[in-house]
């Protein structure tokens, strides 16, 4: 009785541990389009490693709030939060583009010659980790240290260059999105944009006198088409 109770007891321990792991999908592309083989994909908690099929998918084993970790020679190493409803993640690897780079990408067999021929010569505004990013605000959190994306005078999200308030109010940066003037800048999605800056002091000036508090200043792929 007492080896049963024992055993019982070990089961009851292991159990959760193993409900903490699950399976989680992916796909890597390059340039947002093409997929990218044969690149490593690991879970830093699991210690799970995985290689990227034809097709840039991927299955790796997490645990709960994992860590995945990309990483290869030609690309900027990649690490990706595993939120609780994360059942798939997608990511765009940015290549860093020197002559033995594109021999090793080629060798390896991450994308095709043809593919990065083609992408090196018409792409360049795809080589951006803007898909990353859920959404404007979070991009520019995570790209521009010292900007505070916070709730606005209307109670919506903003963002503030020079802090939170002034002695003369309201702070909030101005935006501008292909040249034009706007208020809110939450319907750009980061994948169709093509640059995105962050303005002040003598840059911001040549926006008048309302950019004091700093301009964002967003140009999408559409526009440049």
């Amino acid at each position: 009785m007492r080896t049963i109770a024992l055993i019982a007891l070990c089961l009851l321990i292991s159990i959760p541990s193993f409900a903490q792991t699950r399976v989680v999908k992916g796909k890597l592309t390059t340039f947002n389009q093409y997929p990218v083989q044969n690149v490593e994909v690991a879970s830093k908690k699991a210690k799970s490693t995985v290689m990227t099929d034809s097709l840039g998918r991927f299955e790796i084993v997490c645990m709960e709030k994992d860590v995945i970790q990309i990483k290869a020679k030609v690309f900027q190493a990649l690490n990706k939060k595993v939120n609780a409803d994360d059942d798939f993640i997608s990511a765009n690897l940015i290549f860093r583009d020197t002559p033995r780079n594109r021999e090793i990408a080629t060798g390896m067999g991450y994308v095709s010659h043809e593919q990065l021929t083609f992408a090196l010569a018409h792409m360049a505004d795809e080589n951006n980790d803007f898909c990353n990013y859920s959404n404007v605000f979070t991009l520019l959190k995570g790209k521009f240290p010292g900007v505070t994306i916070k709730a606005n005078s209307m109670g919506t999200d903003g963002v503030f260059v020079r802090g939170d308030k002034s002695m003369f109010g309201d702070n909030e940066a101005i935006y501008v999105v292909d040249g034009v003037r706007v208020s809110d800048i939450s319907f750009v999605n980061p994948c169709e944009m093509a640059t995105i800056d962050v303005l002040k002091d003598g840059g911001a000036a040549l926006y008048g006198s309302q950019a004091a508090n700093g301009v964002v200043v967003i140009e999408t792929k559409g526009h440049r088409q």
